[in-house]
């Protein structure tokens, strides 16, 4: 088992524990199109804010339209400019292919030759290595392989198949750890969208039921191989922001306003470690600069410690004035160390 004890993997622990300096990581992610249009603001902002990592960019295969299918023989359309893309075929529409449909093999799923030199040139520099898991690993891949309104009538019927395919999917993503393991990542990030605008896609109960059990089992191989978990998930999750952190998340990816501060304080704060995902639907699209300051404040004041355990990202896309980029990445050069010192 490997040991994981290079100096960064000993920073990303202390930050998880709580032994942090006070100071919170704050990112900026832009948009591959915004990017390209808007390269001297975004360069002129890291003069700005030296403190805050602000990069850009996206995949050169989705820079135009494009229609593929992915390894799990799903078909997606990619509307161009460097956007994710929408699935369009669902391999298990119809239950009667179930029969003969074969998961990915995990070990032709990456080079993992290549991954393991990408780790191990990683660890030989002080560098956190991480593995990466594709976003929608298990919920959003349920829906995708059978389709959303299909996943939701097997919901309410309580279709076994349903179950089986979860244990399916698990399985994969279980091996996929193990091989990450075996090359000795540091880390593991896994994303999955749990939540719709202001509720569960499903009751708590049936969450826990279907989902649950396949978080809980790819979770505890990293834990018993001393690999950090980080989870992203968009969307409202208030319900099962506890099951997340009993199923071994030690950072949780949440979105600010839809989840709301005082309720993140409550139910995460002191208990798992957060990178939480500033608004991109209201105050930093719509609000001033003066409203953007205020909010970046509350965030860090709220969720913030002498102890750390709190980091900021924030996503940038089209359409966002550019007097409200330049405040968000301000306000997170003025406050990110708020806490420090106390």
């Amino acid at each position: 088992m490997p040991s994981h004890e290079t100096e960064t993997s000993i920073g990303l622990k202390s930050f998880i524990a709580g032994r942090g300096t006070g100071k919170v990581p704050c990112r900026v992610s832009v948009s591959g199109g915004l990017w390209r249009d808007s390269t001297e603001l975004f360069e002129s902002l890291r003069e700005l804010a030296p403190d805050v990592s602000i990069s850009g960019g996206g995949a050169a295969e989705l820079e135009h339209e494009v229609t593929k299918p992915d390894k799990w023989g799903c078909d997606w359309h990619f509307p161009g400019d460097y956007l994710d893309g929408q699935v369009i075929g669902h391999p298990l529409s119809d239950w009667d292919a179930y029969r003969d449909y074969e998961v990915p093999d995990p070990s032709g799923y990456c080079d993992w030759e290549a991954e393991a030199v990408r780790v191990a040139e990683l660890r030989a520099k002080g560098d956190t290595a991480w593995g990466n898991v594709e976003h929608g690993f298990l919920y959003l891949r349920m829906t995708y392989l059978r389709g959303f309104e299909n996943f939701m009538i097997d919901l309410a019927e309580r279709r076994a198949e349903l179950w089986e395919l979860r244990e399916r999917i698990t399985d994969f993503w279980v091996e996929m750890v193990r091989r990450y393991a075996e090359i000795g990542v540091d880390a593991i990030s896994f994303g999955d969208d749990l939540g719709h605008q202001d509720s569960l896609p499903m009751s708590p109960q049936l969450w826990r039921d279907l989902l649950k059990p396949g978080f809980k089992k790819i979770y505890d191989l990293c834990r018993e191989n001393g690999i950090a978990v980080y989870m992203h998930t968009d969307g409202w999750i208030l319900d099962i922001i506890p099951d997340l952190i009993e199923s071994g998340v030690d950072i949780l990816n949440p979105q600010d306003l839809v989840n709301g501060l005082d309720n993140l304080a409550r139910l995460a704060k002191g208990k798992v470690a957060m990178d939480l995902d500033i608004d991109r639907q209201s105050v930093t699209v719509f609000g001033s600069p003066a409203e953007i300051n205020q909010h970046i404040h509350r965030c860090i004041e709220t969720l913030g410690s002498p102890e750390g355990r709190l980091m900021l990202l924030y996503g940038v896309y089209r359409g966002t004035p550019t007097e409200n980029i330049a405040a968000c990445v301000e306000a997170m050069q003025k406050y990110h160390d708020m806490w420090a010192g106390r």
